[in-house]
């Protein structure tokens, strides 16, 4: 089984995704909270199950979506994927790392 890490920049994020959407429903805020990290982990079984991040184009840093969310992760090794950021499908995706 692989380890999934949550980087800051995806903790944050996803902390962020919450505040904003409870400033109209907490209820939903927390549920999308509950899809993102229950989509995240199919990586613990199938870590290269996303596709490859078309505006970075490595087969390590790949994406699942959830909604109207991307999950970007990167493949670190065969035991480990660190999940690097989660952005929004409308906004434009800036450089990761």
């Amino acid at each position: 089984m692989v380890q999934v890490n949550w980087t800051i920049q995806a903790v944050s994020d996803l902390r962020n995704i919450a505040d904003y959407i409870s400033r109209d429903s907490n209820n939903y805020a927390k549920l999308q909270v509950i899809r993102i990290k229950t989509r995240s982990q199919i990586l613990r079984e199938y870590p290269n199950s996303g596709q490859v991040v078309p505006e970075i184009g490595s087969y390590q840093i790949r994406q699942l979506i959830e909604g109207n969310y991307r999950i970007i992760y990167k493949v670190v090794s065969p035991n480990q994927v660190d999940i690097l950021t989660i952005y929004h499908s409308a906004r434009k995706l800036r450089k990761v790392e």
